[in-house]
């Protein structure tokens, strides 16, 4: 599919306007003009700032925006140069607006960015959140430095999270993806990344891109192909990631069917990939990260646990078509324990994914309705967590979850096992 067929008219006049870039940074937007002009100021000092040599572009894709956030982005402007000490730049920064018409969402916007940075020649791709409080200009350099400084594809952000913040990343996403495709990856999910002009190119032509991953998904699907086509990856530290965003009231049903849904489809598509490889690689990671104990998020741990035990009571005769009787019998064994002393182990949790992922690749159920029946699952995990953990500090943490991580490893022949076994 050519560019042409994926940009519209008055889409393309403006890019052939702009003529060839260095830089593009991606900013979609949906009603989002409460935070808007603060991140895009943030972007424009932080490209005048870090790199006043390079051509850029900022492209807003909205999807529809009805409180005028396209305009807000036009409207924001760099603030005096000498008040951020600032030295005027060499190039000229252009912005360029466009909507997009489907109703794919954020896989939408991403394949326009892609189609406009093929079409620009441009050799470093940035993407931010328009909802974030916490972006500074140096983020701009974190993401971008690693790929046209030192020739990295794919720049992964590193977040400063709270204990018990990220807990799908930290008990599916993270250990799951790093036993599948082999690399050290702690945001496989981030919202803010970088990426070369080259893998641009190649997230345009990948066939699988035409699925339209909901959402995060496409994030999960962006990180996994990278890896699984073998460029080169690292991740850059950002420092803390807070948000205005009305995702963060995302119900936790679509939030799994989004990326756990996605990454269960990737392991498909990618399965010759994952199969076969075996070890795990650490990746480069740029920039300071100081070490804080910072106060643990707040989660009611009492309505996951009800949650979790209502869920097992009611999802009996679904859960039997997705587990295995002996994970079956546990988990059930498990939800009848009193809340002060819950556990739900390390390796049963580790067996409960890969059983459901080997379902999901066997449709032996709806698909939806498999990832709606291990939502209650990992509420039960999460509580179980934090029980376990409620006293510990950040390093314990770290610990406890790299064990988890072995266990993601040890476990894998487990899965191929249930992966290749007829349904």
């Amino acid at each position: 599919m050519t560019e042409d067929s994926l940009l519209s008219d008055e889409f393309i006049r403006q890019l052939t306007a702009v003529s060839e870039v260095d830089i593009v940074v991606g900013l979609p937007t949906l009603n989002d003009s409460d935070t808007v002009q603060r991140v895009v100021t943030a972007i424009l000092v932080g490209l005048a700032k870090y790199c006043p040599r390079e051509r850029s572009v900022l492209i807003n894709p909205d999807g529809g925006s009805k409180d005028g956030s396209a305009e807000a982005v036009q409207a924001a402007s760099m603030p005096d140069f000498r008040a951020v000490l600032v030295p005027n730049p060499l190039r000229t920064m252009h912005v360029v607006s466009t909507r997009y018409p489907g109703v794919q969402g954020e896989s939408e916007a991403l394949t326009m960015l892609f189609a406009a940075a093929d079409l620009l020649g441009a050799k470093a791709c940035v993407l931010i959140s328009p909802d974030l409080e916490s972006v500074t200009p140096e983020w701009i350099d974190a993401l971008v430095r690693p790929v046209l400084k030192n020739g990295f594809d794919f720049v992964a952000p590193v977040y400063q999270r709270r204990r018990f913040d990220g807990m799908l990343v930290k008990n599916l996403l993270h250990p799951l993806i790093q036993t599948l495709y082999g690399h050290q990856v702690e945001e496989p999910v981030g919202r803010e990344m970088a990426f070369s002009g080259k893998l641009a190119a190649y997230f345009l032509g990948d066939e699988s891109r035409r699925e339209n991953f909901p959402g995060l998904g496409a994030h999960v699907w962006m990180t996994t192909a990278a890896m699984a086509a073998g460029y080169r990856l690292c991740q850059s530290f950002l420092g803390p990631r807070v948000t205005a965003s009305r995702r963060s009231g995302l119900d936790l049903n679509t939030t799994i069917q989004e990326v756990a849904g996605t990454l269960f489809r990737c392991m498909e598509i990618h399965q010759s990939y994952w199969i076969s490889r075996d070890g795990c690689e650490e990746v480069p990671t740029f920039g300071f990260q100081p070490v804080l104990d910072l106060d643990a998020a707040r989660i009611d741990r009492k309505r996951m646990f009800q949650m979790f035990g209502r869920g097992v009571n009611e999802l009996g005769s679904v859960l039997e078509k997705i587990v295995s009787p002996e994970t079956l019998r546990a988990i059930t064994e498990i939800s009848k324990q009193e809340e002060k002393h819950f556990l739900f182990p390390d390796d049963l949790w580790v067996k409960t994914v890969f059983e459901f992922a080997a379902s999901y690749h066997h449709s032996v159920i709806n698909r939806d309705h498999l990832l709606q029946a291990l939502t209650p699952l990992y509420r039960g995990r999460v509580c179980s967590f934090i029980l376990e953990n409620a006293r510990a500090g950040n390093e314990d943490v770290d610990r406890k979850l790299e064990s988890l991580r072995q266990q993601y490893q040890q476990q894998k022949p487990y899965l191929i096992e249930r992966w290749n076994r007829q349904a």
